[in-house]
């Protein structure tokens, strides 16, 4: 049953492209570090850089710095604030000027077990400054995300998640869509560290791009252990 849901979640949110602009024919790079500090049983900080190519390893888009305290409510239910500051190049092959942000975000993450498949879910909103070569606008973005992790041993699993995102039309801003759809092979390190090697497929604003993922993710528990 869990590889038909499996199915299901990959198939959510597929979009394929007949005509290609120039940008969809390149292969790009999506690199991700992730770390989460444990400092009590309820509170954990994560620090985030995720750096965008559109190509491998070539041709800056994006990068993203962040920080985020989060607050494990239950078991299942953890929230979180976050502040990220990223520097965007959306020209693909120009030398255009680039676009600064500061973000801010609160998330609800939630998880439990569909046939014994372990689901998560991650429902976030955010308030995006941007510095623009114009006037500065104001982004407010949703965002969905649905995931699973399929134990395969001790060492290996598979990561698949599909993530909806909405930016709020205004007056200043234009409404307009986004879909990422990832699936990977991860790798166990150790007990704190795993990588993550994979292919997201981006949907936005009628382009359907295809980026090499490559990630690491390690935990750290600073909490004072007993004598």
């Amino acid at each position: 049953m869990k590889y038909y849901i499996t199915i299901l979640i990959l198939a959510f949110g597929f979009n394929s492209s007949f005509s290609q602009a120039p940008v969809e024919d390149e292969l790009g790079s999506w690199f991700t570090f992730v770390g989460s500090h444990k400092v009590s049983d309820k509170v954990s900080f994560s620090t985030l850089i995720q750096a965008w190519d559109y190509e491998i390893a070539d041709n800056f888009n994006f990068i993203l710095y962040n920080l985020s305290v989060n607050y494990k409510v239950s078991p299942k239910f953890t929230t979180t604030l976050a502040y990220g500051y990223a520097d965007i190049d959306s020209g693909f092959e120009t030398n255009g000027p680039h676009t600064f942000e500061n973000r801010l975000s609160e998330q609800i993450g939630y998880k439990h077990a569909l046939f014994k498949l372990p689901i998560d879910h991650r429902f976030r909103i955010e308030q995006r400054f941007l510095n623009k070569s114009g006037p500065n606008v104001t982004h407010n973005r949703l965002r969905y995300r649905i995931g699973t992790k399929i134990k395969l041993n001790n060492v290996f699993f598979v990561r698949i998640h599909n993530e909806y995102l909405t930016t709020i039309q205004t007056k200043k801003v234009i409404g307009f869509s986004e879909n990422r759809l990832y699936t990977a092979l991860g790798i166990n390190v150790s007990k704190s560290v795993n990588v993550q090697v994979g292919y997201l497929n981006r949907t936005i604003k009628g382009l359907d791009l295809h980026r090499l993922q490559l990630g690491l993710f390690y935990k750290i528990d600073l909490r004072k252990k007993e004598q």
